[in-house]
């Protein structure tokens, strides 16, 4: 079957009202901006070309990350920045978990999603209801999973109820010069498969998903647009690209991020529109 039809970004800014980026991969890495996207970015804010960054990554608010990406050099508003994050609140009201007990991993802005949600974060060794797991960074990792681990075991064993929430499904995430990160999906994979290991015979305890390529990100980006005259610029097939057919919109899988460059692409929800080779754009103000 052939590849996806090559595309540009000079031709995705004519063709849809609203550009939806991935952050880590497309735009950035940890330590900095990827080839291109500076000057795209100042060009989509000179020809004011609505545009938003739909991001797993939970571990930072809008105005942490709108921070990040001026040190980039990358000029983005929170306004903007949509992360998996901002979907706990809506979450926590459907379910009524405000003031759960919650025992959070990740930095303070992880916490800080939490709290914004109505949860009541405590302590690592406090009695909890809920786990998140906001990110892979900001505690003791190994020790933190043993611990918790056993701690989670012992609620199960009980028949406690124990919610599990995972914001940013990702399983690895570009760090640059070629380099790979675990993701705060490996670490729900672990308890998950901890847990069956377990009890084999028991319920099913799993993490709710709440990122990419669940539906509810890309629901808040159509409400910020107002128009489902939409396309997804992604690297991964697994979230991005899957999200994106999965909600009715085109996809764009750019090059050079988490996939490798040789990809058969088979008929699918994992195929993408178009290819993007890189983020070179000439557009100018008409």
């Amino acid at each position: 079957m052939r590849p996806p039809a090559e595309t540009t970004m000079d031709e995705l800014v004519a063709r849809y009202k609203t550009l939806l980026f991935d952050a880590y991969g497309v735009l950035v890495h940890s330590t900095g901006a990827l080839e291109g996207a500076g000057e795209l970015i100042r060009t989509l804010n000179e020809i004011e070309k609505p545009y938003y960054i739909l991001t797993n990554d939970a571990s930072k608010l809008p105005e942490t990350a709108a921070d990040l990406f001026h040190h980039f050099g990358l000029d983005i508003e929170p306004e903007k920045i949509i992360t998996s994050g901002t979907l706990l609140k809506a979450y926590f009201v459907k379910n009524r978990l405000e003031d759960s007990r919650c025992v959070v991993l990740g930095p303070e802005d992880s916490r800080r999603y939490v709290e914004m949600a109505g949860g009541r974060v405590v302590g690592f060794d406090e009695a909890f209801d809920v786990l998140v797991v906001g990110d892979e960074s900001g505690f003791p990792f190994l020790e933190t999973l043993d611990h918790l681990l056993g701690r989670v075991m012992g609620k199960l064993s009980r028949n406690e109820q124990l919610d599990m929430i995972l914001p940013n499904p990702d399983l690895i995430y570009p760090k640059g010069d070629q380099g790979y990160g675990f993701a705060s999906g490996s670490i729900a994979l672990l308890f998950e498969r901890a847990i069956r290991l377990r009890y084999p015979q028991g319920p099913s305890q799993r993490f709710v998903r709440l990122g990419k390529p669940h539906a509810a990100i890309f629901n808040e980006a159509f409400y910020k647009s107002g128009s489902r005259n939409m396309v997804m610029i992604g690297d991964q097939l697994g979230t991005d690209i899957y999200g994106a057919n999965c909600f009715g919109i085109d996809s764009v899988l750019v090059s050079g991020g988490i996939m490798t460059p040789d990809l058969e692409f088979d008929p699918g929800p994992h195929r993408p529109d178009f290819l993007l080779s890189d983020l070179a754009i000439s557009t100018t103000r008409h």
